[in-house]
């Protein structure tokens, strides 16, 4: 990350809402945990560019998961310190039956939080008699 504290104040709040708890602090970085899961945020010393942009080689983004649908719009509302991608496709940009808020930080780093719950499963429709 090019700027720490900028990094744990994004990364920080989202992944706390998200039920993460700081896990280890050491220089130059900080992580999370959830379970066996965990989320590593630092400012490497070898780093050898200032900027992050998700379309060049690399990591394009981080797909977590959420619980709700209802957690994924919550989040995606606001709060989190990003802004959307895709939003003339929300919440289903990718695809639909993916139910998802793709969201991006100050530094351009994406998120993707995707829904565990599946839609209600309609059922068929059938004539009295």
């Amino acid at each position: 990350m090019p700027d720490l504290p900028r990094a744990e104040r994004s990364w920080g709040r989202l992944l706390g809402r998200l039920g993460y708890r700081e896990f280890q602090r050491r220089p130059p970085g900080v992580s999370w945990r959830l379970g066996p899961t965990y989320v590593v945020v630092e400012a490497s010393p070898a780093r050898t560019g200032g900027t992050h942009v998700r379309t060049r080689p690399g990591l394009n983004h981080l797909a977590l998961h959420v619980a709700t649908r209802a957690q994924v719009d919550e989040l995606a509302a606001g709060g989190s310190g990003r802004r959307p991608l895709f939003a003339a496709e929300y919440p289903y940009a990718g695809g639909k039956a993916h139910y998802a808020a793709y969201l991006e930080n100050e530094d351009g780093f994406e998120v993707e939080l995707v829904a565990l719950e599946r839609p209600p499963r309609r059922e068929p429709l059938t004539r009295p008699g």
